[in-house]
């Protein structure tokens, strides 16, 4: 399949030292709304208009790849809880193409950029995806990009869609709701290291309305096709342009996670860059990969625990 298509329509990964999982291994009160198995932050207003004028470009060219906060994580969930529940895909995907191989260079897609965040009184750097929702301003990242596991959440956060070499032509999004599984926030399980972060207006207008939202998908097939889409910001790379990577998805050969692979040489600060699949729809994000496996980079199934996070947080 060729993703030529795929890239027209997103107009316009992967990472493998995105979170380097060596060994196997007291989050917000959720509010009554939320169903159980998720945890969400409001972020109280004057710590939305604080954080829309931290990240100077100073801050963000010494923000830290957030590969580090994986230290130590694991997982507990056996693949029979991770994939349940029907094939669904929300929003319209676009058509499907031929898939290119490893990291290649990109022009910025509006849709798609980094994410800026403190944590524990340190800056750090991630990816992230517009996706379609009905509030009009939903980011697609790694829990691990919004919250520790088994600790508090960031603080701070914002998207820059379109991020190239500093410039930040669509503005900075500050994030009024962070939303991520329990058994992230609760547990640190790295199987479920998938987010989502709502975005307030800026300049009055949506997230959505200014750089659109791709379709998302769960409960899908496994071993698939993905191009991935990141910011690496480890050596080699710089962090400072948007990479891809493309490949057919395998299970993690130690089973420690239920996640799949692909092969990327991606390094930190990708974490959070979309994976789509063909039809153009988001299906998962980078989140790790192994010291001993060389460029194979590692992302969360999507089952019904992401589909659960994504409705919360797609209609709160």
């Amino acid at each position: 399949m060729k993703f030529t298509s795929l890239r027209a329509a997103l107009t316009g990964a992967a990472l493998v030292a995105c979170g380097m999982l060596a060994v196997p291994a007291a989050a917000n009160a959720a509010p009554p709304s939320v169903p159980p198995g998720i945890d969400q932050r409001a972020v109280p207003a004057a710590e939305a208009a604080a954080a829309a004028g931290y990240w100077t470009p100073e801050r963000m060219r010494a923000a830290i790849p957030a590969d580090t906060l994986l230290a130590g994580k694991s997982a507990s969930t056996p693949a029979s809880e991770v994939a349940a529940g029907a094939p669904v895909t929300y929003g319209k995907p676009a058509p499907s193409g031929d898939i290119v191989p490893m990291a290649t260079a990109e022009n910025p897609v509006p849709n798609i950029g980094k994410v800026f965040f403190t944590l524990n009184g340190r800056n750090y750097v991630c990816s992230g995806n517009s996706v379609s929702a009905s509030n009009a301003g939903l980011v697609a990242t790694a829990a691990h990009c919004v919250h520790s596991g088994k600790g508090k959440y960031a603080t701070n956060w914002v998207f820059v869609p379109a991020y190239q070499n500093g410039a930040a032509p669509y503005g900075q999004w500050t994030a009024t709701k962070l939303t991520a599984p329990t058994q992230w926030t609760k547990g640190g399980d790295i199987t479920y290291d998938t987010a989502f972060a709502k975005v307030g207006l800026l300049n009055g207008r949506t997230l959505s309305a200014t750089v659109g939202g791709t379709a998302i998908a769960f409960n899908q097939a496994r071993g698939l096709g993905y191009e991935a889409f990141g910011y690496p910001a480890a050596a080699p790379f710089t962090g400072q342009t948007l990479q891809s990577c493309a490949g057919t998805a395998s299970p993690d050969p130690y089973g420690q996670t239920q996640s799949q692979g692909i092969p990327c040489d991606m390094t930190g600060g990708s974490s959070g860059g979309p994976w789509f699949l063909g039809s153009g729809a988001q299906n998962s994000v980078n989140s790790f990969g192994y010291n001993n496996i060389p460029n194979v980079m590692f992302g969360p199934y999507y089952g019904s625990v992401a589909q659960a996070t994504y409705t919360t947080a797609a209609t709160s």
